[in-house]
């Protein structure tokens, strides 16, 4: 990159700031295509019920998810992340991958109600586990654990039932080794070579994901999910996790949490592969609150988020913003 060093007043920065030449100027701009909404979908509701920790969002019943991806497409709104709230648990998850499942449901509603949305669903065990960890339970040396890969035949099973619903994007989240390519073969063995996958590669252990577990009901009964994703200190860590499920056949990686791991974030976007950014529920929650103390502008702050996050690389934000970003953009 060549750097214009001159001096003041031949070099006015300042002039390149004039309110009509900023917008022509602009280097990183947020369009409605770059949003994703996520949903939350409960088997056991028949109205819409508002999700306390998250000021703004609901669970909504599988009836009525058809009318919310219909307002979602009419304000320019894409694409959609659905997670499911099933009736019943287990410790094997087996709700995830039953073809009347909710998540299985509500793609279907989804699509007969609006086609050409760009359904992506959520590809893990931990909303329908009774013990809430993303996969199969056992014994590994280190004591009670989430089991690597006797878990992937259940996230094989949980992408091939979304696929034969008519998601367009499986998601794995769960950070299993080699989920990627066991998710990637089971699909192209059943027929579905044109399903993407959205690897969850570069997934935090993070502090900010609280909010979340109310709003999908999948809080753990014991431990954390420590041994399976990602110490936040850790960086080349971080980037070599989406390079193995870049080499795997992932179509699109992922950076969870967006906002606070920007850095990583432009890292992964050079990978080459297009990179989604999460900006995930206590993010949201973070910023819900401080607007309704008074403390920030809520629409100053969610649209200088979201710029932030596109400008270090992300081609897709995720982000519970997303119905009134769009209304703002």
């Amino acid at each position: 990159m060549t750097v214009l060093l001159s001096i003041f007043p031949k070099r006015r920065m300042r002039r390149s700031r004039s309110r009509h030449i900023q917008p022509l100027l602009r280097e990183a701009t947020i369009t409605k295509n770059d949003l994703v909404a996520p949903l939350f979908v409960d088997e056991l509701i028949t109205v819409p019920k508002p999700i306390a920790a998250m000021p703004g969002q609901f669970r909504y019943p599988i009836s009525g998810i058809a009318e919310v991806a219909l307002g979602l497409w009419n304000l320019g709104i894409r694409s959609v992340l659905l997670f499911g709230i099933p009736k019943h648990k287990d410790a094997v998850g087996t709700s995830a991958y039953d073809p009347e499942g909710v998540v299985q449901q509500a793609v279907r509603e989804v699509k007969k109600a609006v086609p050409e949305m760009v359904v992506i669903t959520d590809v893990c065990a931990c909303e329908y586990t009774d013990h809430g960890h993303c996969g199969i339970i056992g014994t590994s040396r280190y004591g009670t654990d989430l089991l690597n890969d006797p878990s992937l035949e259940l996230m094989n099973r949980i992408a091939v039932s979304h696929a034969k619903s008519g998601a367009d994007i499986v998601a794995p989240s769960c950070m299993l080794d080699g989920v990627v390519s066991s998710i990637r073969t089971a699909l192209d063995e059943e027929g579905f070579e044109e399903a993407l996958i959205m690897a969850y590669s570069t997934k935090f252990a993070s502090a900010f994901y609280g909010p979340f577990r109310e709003a999908a009901d999948s809080g753990f009964s014991f431990g954390d999910r420590s041994t399976y994703q990602i110490h936040p200190a850790n960086s080349r860590e971080a980037i070599l996790e989406s390079q193995l499920d870049a080499d795997e056949g992932a179509d699109i990686l992922m950076v969870k949490p967006g906002g606070f791991y920007l850095d990583i974030l432009a890292e992964v976007a050079l990978l080459g592969l297009p990179v989604a950014a999460y900006q995930v529920s206590g993010e949201y929650s973070m910023i819900k609150g401080a607007a309704a103390n008074g403390w920030l502008n809520e629409k100053d702050a969610v649209l200088e988020s979201l710029n932030c996050i596109k400008r270090a690389g992300a081609d897709l934000i995720i982000t519970y913003f997303a119905a009134d970003a769009a209304r703002w953009l």
